[in-house]
């Protein structure tokens, strides 16, 4: 786990909290927990995403734990269905979903890499696929255009919330570079199917 002092624990654990609780992303959970705490810290002492992420796993063992994996497989289930319906697009899974710590409460966020940005919402107009289009951040001042899907999941018996980012095809080649441990922030569809049969087995 990553070494933090009191103060970022405490930061990180709310953080937490916000995410597993209220379905927050990481950014808006960690600024809302520094408001909570104080609000006038800089943003770079607050705690990283990995540390928090440690926090929400603790959060899910305790809490969630008779929950959470059927939560997360249904939501995994979720984004390789909707990764095969928009293959032509290079979809890849992120987040909690990816990550093994989503709970029915996650958005699935996948992110589509496209040579014509227009061309998702081509495809899903041509599927009859009603959508709401937002714009979100991805850091340093930049924003995706992001296209929100509802679908009403059987085994949940609520709704799921998916989250198609609008890339550009150059941006792919960054897309799995991994975390200071190795590990990959999004996975294709064929990691994706490796994980819930690992789940299974």
């Amino acid at each position: 786990m990553t070494e933090l002092n009191q103060e970022q624990q405490e930061i990180a654990q709310t953080a937490a909290r916000l995410i597993v609780e209220d379905g927050l992303d990481y950014a808006s959970a960690r600024r809302k927990a520094m408001q909570e705490h104080g609000g006038g810290r800089r943003l770079r002492e607050a705690p990283g995403n990995e540390a928090i992420e440690d926090e929400v796993r603790a959060h899910i063992a305790l809490f969630c734990a008779d929950t959470q994996p059927v939560e997360l497989r249904a939501l995994r289930e979720a984004a390789l269905r909707w990764m095969l319906r928009l293959a032509e697009f290079r979809p890849h899974v992120g987040g909690a979903v990816w990550r093994g710590t989503a709970t029915r409460q996650s958005v699935v966020r996948l992110d589509l890499y496209c040579d014509d940005i227009k061309a998702p919402e081509i495809a899903l107009l041509n599927k009859g696929v009603a959508y709401e289009t937002v714009s979100e951040p991805l850091g340093k001042g930049e924003h995706a255009l992001t296209l929100v899907v509802g679908e009403h999941d059987r085994s949940l018996d609520d709704w799921i919330t998916i989250h198609l980012n609008i890339l550009d095809l150059d941006d792919l080649r960054g897309a799995l570079k991994p975390d200071s441990r190795g590990q990959t922030w999004r996975g294709d569809a064929a990691g994706l199917r490796r994980l819930l049969e690992e789940e299974t087995a």
